[in-house]
């Protein structure tokens, strides 16, 4: 590992200590952590911290500058009381990226391979660090019986993650798939059969990650121009995350499309959703390619999302839900825009499960353009459940204010244009403007609005 120091220099202020977690000061930095960021920046830096003409969310810290460099503190990590250095180190081998993490903030991550059971753990990065993925890294994560562990996982401030042209990160999908993704088997196992070199038959038990790529409690953060390829299941796992910016993402599972072995004549990948996201606010999706099995975007809770300019491919579209029965059910104010979807089986897709309770509200779909889906145009459904729907919708998730503007395209002649199946009373203020489906030859259906299917 090669380490080149630069030191920089900061006002070296003395903090009080805040429950980073709990005090009101250190938690209303939080809530606006890009404009915290921000003034954190010069805050920290400067000779003379003052404690007049203050942003609004710095009034929490009653004028105090200990309490001021302390929130700081807890927003952008020790880097923002003293003496810090920077430096730069690139890590060819697993067993350097622990050093890499601890004692760098410009990291380069070239050509790894992560052995059985280990995670890519960059969850103690300094605040304001990069890290650039090289070659082709991650190649394999070999096969494990460890279900629990998760491939990639990633958290800290104003983070940057990075590729350099020609990287590829290689989730080794192959290894796992059989058809059956996240449902298979018990503690997500599956059993395969293998003949020995005796020619008698054993048992396998193939475990594989929930999620490949895990974001958690993330602020200010940006992800960009990464190629990521063979996921085991569901890529990006985004949650409790806050001021976030992904972009130029390209996510290519179309090898596990294929059938194999032991799909059963299935694709052999599954549940390989492109992003999923939770309990997330102020998050900007852009400009990224999906081609995968599963939904290109799911978010399942968070406010203030904006997903624009994606391609999906082979998938089931861009979702809200399912929505219930979990420990955040709220989704609110969330557009879809400029975005593309061919060869899927949904285009647009809300779906609340069966029989819990939840708050949908200001769902935008705009600009939207559908080609070859095999079955729904449009689909708002209040009856899912992960073995398929019931068919007899429940009213516990309340979904107001949902519009469709500019969504056209075509379906295939098995497919159905509009499905929306609203329990009684839970749907309001779902309306169509310029919405044009065409192809599907199984009738439409719409028992909300009143005034039926566009």
């Amino acid at each position: 590992m090669v380490i080149r120091p630069l030191l920089l220099l900061g006002a070296l202020v003395l903090p009080v200590v805040l429950a980073c977690a709990t005090d009101s000061c250190a938690s209303a930095f939080t809530a606006s952590a890009a404009a915290a960021i921000t003034f954190c920046e010069t805050y920290t830096t400067a000779t003379v911290t003052a404690t007049t003409s203050l942003p609004p969310f710095a009034t929490a810290c009653s004028n105090s500058s200990k309490k001021l460099s302390s929130a700081c503190t807890c927003l952008l990590g020790t880097a923002a009381s003293g003496t810090v250095a920077t430096t730069t180190c690139t890590a060819t081998a697993y067993a350097q990226i622990t050093s890499a993490v601890a004692s760098c903030t410009d990291i380069v991550l070239e050509n790894i391979s992560a052995p059985v059971s280990s995670t890519i753990d960059l969850t103690g990065l300094r605040a304001g660090s990069t890290v650039t993925f090289a070659g082709t890294t991650f190649k394999t994560f070999g096969t494990t019986e460890d279900s629990d562990f998760n491939p990639i996982e990633i958290g800290g401030t104003a983070i940057t993650i990075t590729g350099a042209p020609g990287h590829v990160i290689d989730g080794n999908g192959q290894a796992y798939w059989d058809g059956q993704g996240s449902n298979g088997g018990s503690s997500k196992s599956v059993i395969s059969l293998l003949g020995d070199r005796q020619g008698t038959i054993k048992l396998i038990r193939i475990a594989r990650p929930d999620h490949f790529i895990v974001l958690n409690k993330m602020v200010a953060g940006t992800i960009k121009d990464l190629s990521i390829q063979n996921w085991p299941v569901h890529c990006f796992d985004i949650t409790k995350c806050n001021v976030m910016t992904l972009s130029g993402l390209t996510l290519n599972n179309s090898a596990g499309d294929a059938v194999n072995s032991i799909s059963q004549g299935l694709p052999a990948a599954h549940n390989s959703d492109g992003f999923d996201i939770s309990s997330t606010t102020n998050l900007v999706l852009a400009d990224s390619t999906v081609i995968n099995q599963d939904d290109c975007v799911a978010v399942t809770s968070g406010t203030n999302i904006t997903v624009t300019g994606m391609t999906c491919s082979g998938g089931h579209g861009l979702s809200i839900g399912s929505v219930g029965g979990k420990s955040d059910n709220t989704v609110a104010g969330v557009t879809f825009s400029d975005s593309t979807i061919s060869n899927s089986q949904n285009g647009c897709r809300i779906k609340t499960n069966s029989g819990t309770t939840g708050n949908i509200t200001n769902i935008v779909y705009e600009d939207i353009t559908l080609s070859n889906i095999s079955i729904y145009g449009i689909d708002v459904q209040q009856d899912y459940l992960n073995g398929g729907p019931t068919g007899d919708p429940t009213n516990g998730v309340i979904i107001d204010g949902v519009t469709f503007t500019n969504v056209v395209g075509t379906a295939l002649p098995n497919a159905t244009d509009y499905y929306v199946l609203c329990g009684s009373g839970s749907c309001s203020g779902i309306t169509f403007t310029d919405v044009n489906i065409t192809g599907g030859g199984v009738g439409s259906s719409c028992n909300f609005p009143s005034t039926g299917c566009p």
